[in-house]
């Protein structure tokens, strides 16, 4: 039987060092103190009045008056002789006072050291009981602005993050297991229904395979997107100045729908590779999710600055009307308003909700509004972070 192992808070803890801290300061302060008064005693001036000098008696054999000069002398003497005593009791009774108050220092310095270290013990124990399943958790130290607060709150802070990233592993995990399940189920039905005709020809057995390639790239850009989205949850790894107005340009649909531009420099500070990812899906979306081809179907994008000085990004394109209430939907994944609006081959659901994540992990933020006449509206805004590009 293992016995239990008792941990002892020795000289080495905080407590205690602070303690002896606490008196060393105390002792030290003390004794300069008493040599202090020490000297001013030592070297004042004695006074008649400190002592009685010693009486002079005459002699029984008749009248006598003893020489002034001696009497001076002996009463000097006696003076000096007092006074050294006094000084030296004053050593002792000091030395005295200093030692009991030395020890009386520790136990005032254990008592306030241990009132001192109350809140880092209080924030040790709300730490150590949070772990991976109650990451919600917070210290939420209360008081006054000062150091301990400090760190109490740099300590949620890092629990937050803590939470978003674990938040984001899990839907990473869920997302994948689920999204993945469909092509790789269609993966084997193809190969069990080729391998189960004895008579397949060259012909069946090539378009299975290429059934197979199509399901194993779908899930390639599933993958993709996948980690895109875990990538921008986690915040950003590099950040360059990007110009929205370039970057959009660059990336407009060129044909198939009407494309209204009107881009004005916007100057970005963040990661080029997700705010790229961010314009790119904003674009397909818009196409992708419109109106058929030769129903007057368009875009419209904007970028630029607004009056305080905050770079933003909008696309507005047209299609049927939308239920106002389903707009918020589309940054949660895999969601998406029907087929009936979908002028092309669905995408994978993950557009928008990757568009809100590389929003979030700037510090923007992102909204989408329908409108009345049928299509949706998205807006971008980003924090500010440099002057108006050449240009401008």
């Amino acid at each position: 039987m293992r016995l239990p192992t008792w941990r002892v808070r020795g000289p080495h803890s905080i407590r205690w060092r602070l303690t002896l801290l606490y008196s060393v300061l105390f002792v030290v302060a003390g004794a300069v103190l008493l040599a202090f008064t020490y000297v001013l005693v030592a070297n004042s001036e004695p006074s008649l009045t400190a002592g009685s000098p010693p009486r002079l008696t005459e002699r029984s054999e008749g009248p006598s008056t003893p020489d002034p000069p001696t009497v001076a002398s002996y009463v000097e003497q006696r003076l000096s002789v007092q006074r050294s005593e006094q000084l030296h009791e004053l050593l002792i009774e000091s030395a005295l006072a200093l030692a009991v108050m030395t020890v009386f220092s520790l136990a005032l310095g254990r008592l306030m050291a241990g009132r001192v270290l109350d809140p880092l013990r209080t924030m040790t124990a709300a730490t150590r009981r949070i772990s991976a399943d109650n990451l919600h958790e917070r210290l939420a130290v209360a008081g006054p602005d000062d150091e301990l607060k400090a760190m109490a709150d740099t300590i949620d802070a890092v629990l937050a993050r803590l939470e978003g990233a674990f938040d984001a592993q899990k839907a990473f995990v869920a997302n994948a297991s689920h999204e993945l399940r469909t092509p790789l189920t269609l993966q084997q039905a193809v190969v069990d229904v080729t391998l189960a005709d004895p008579d397949a020809s060259v012909e069946t057995l090539r378009a299975a395979l290429l059934r197979v390639r199509a399901a194993g790239e779908e899930q390639e850009r599933m993958i993709d997107a996948l980690l895109t989205l875990a990538r921008s949850q986690q915040g950003l790894e590099r950040q360059e100045f990007v110009d929205l107005a370039a970057m959009v340009r660059e990336r407009l649909p060129e044909a198939g729908v009407r494309v209204e531009a009107r881009l004005e420099p916007a100057a970005v500070l963040g990661d080029p590779q997700l705010i790229e990812r961010l314009v790119v899906n904003l674009t397909d979306n818009a196409v992708r999710h419109n109106l058929a081809e030769g129903e007057g179907s368009w875009v419209r994008v904007w970028t630029g600055v607004d009056v305080m000085g905050r770079p933003g990004l909008r696309i507005e394109n047209s299609g049927p009307v939308i239920p106002a209430d389903q707009a918020a939907g589309l940054f949660q994944p895999f969601r998406c308003l029907g087929p009936e609006r979908v002028r092309k081959r669905a995408g994978l659901g993950l557009g928008m909700s990757i568009v809100a994540a590389v929003v979030a992990a700037h510090g923007g933020w992102v909204r989408a509004t329908t409108r009345p006449q049928g299509g949706l509206t998205v807006e971008v805004g980003l924090p500010p972070s440099a002057p108006a590009l050449p240009g401008g």
